[in-house]
């Protein structure tokens, strides 16, 4: 009776992300709203305006999850094996041969409009070295654990109930690019965002995608924490 319930199809659909991202939406200009008149902003500001709108849309996700369905674990794939974290950052690792040389082409091509939000917002602040540690937290593990529940964990699993994984794996990528608002940046995020969506096309859960991601995530987050210690400068 117990693993009947636990399979049970859940209630929820594309409208759960289409919450979610509402959600993250007016968060985000609701928090622009609040802080975008401030002649100086601390990094913990920038911190709190990266950090917040994305935990909120992931929160939303996981309670459709468990509100009208079976909860994260069982509908979002959102299940830990050290298998699949292996694999994810194989994929991760295999796709940086792809996104760097993409990025650095991109770079030539586009000139500095190529610099991703995140690295416009936290290019022009500065903190301290535990500030910088927070930076480096929230870009690396934070952000790709949020974003993977929302897109390849909700998104994902919406469109394939419908139409399949592999118009999961196309869906996820293309929206995954384009909702980061990034409209020059938006070829160069399918490149990005492709080895991670195959990453879970092929695991099979959110494990393998979130370390894929944060390996992605890696090295602009280390630039990054370095550019708020003020080691480097910004890019």
């Amino acid at each position: 009776m117990d693993a009947a319930l636990q399979s049970r199809p859940h209630r929820w659909g594309l409208g759960a992300f289409l919450l979610a991202e509402v959600v993250y939406l007016l968060t985000s200009l609701a928090l622009a709203v609040l802080f975008g008149g401030q002649q100086v902003v601390s990094v913990s500001t920038v911190v709190l305006v990266v950090a917040l709108p994305t935990l909120l849309a992931a929160a939303v996700a996981i309670l459709a999850s468990k509100v009208r369905g079976n909860g994260p674990r069982t509908d979002l794939r959102l299940q830990w094996s050290w298998r699949s974290a292996g694999l994810g950052v194989l994929f991760g690792l295999g796709g940086l041969f792809v996104t760097l040389p993409a990025a650095a082409l991109w770079l030539s091509v586009v000139g500095e409009e190529a610099n991703s939000a995140a690295g416009a917002v936290f290019g022009g602040v500065r903190g301290t070295w535990a500030w910088a540690v927070v930076v480096f937290v929230v870009i690396v593990f934070v952000a790709p654990v949020c974003e993977e529940i929302v897109y390849r964990g909700l998104l994902w699993d919406a469109v394939d109930r419908r139409w399949g994984r592999r118009v999961a794996l196309l869906v996820t990528t293309v929206v995954f690019a384009i909702a980061h608002l990034e409209l020059t940046r938006i070829p160069l995020l399918l490149v990005v965002a492709l080895p991670i969506g195959l990453a879970r096309f092929f695991v099979g859960d959110l494990t393998a995608s979130i370390l894929a991601h944060q390996v992605t995530n890696l090295l602009p987050g280390l630039v990054l924490m370095l550019t708020v210690a003020g080691a480097i400068p910004p890019a």
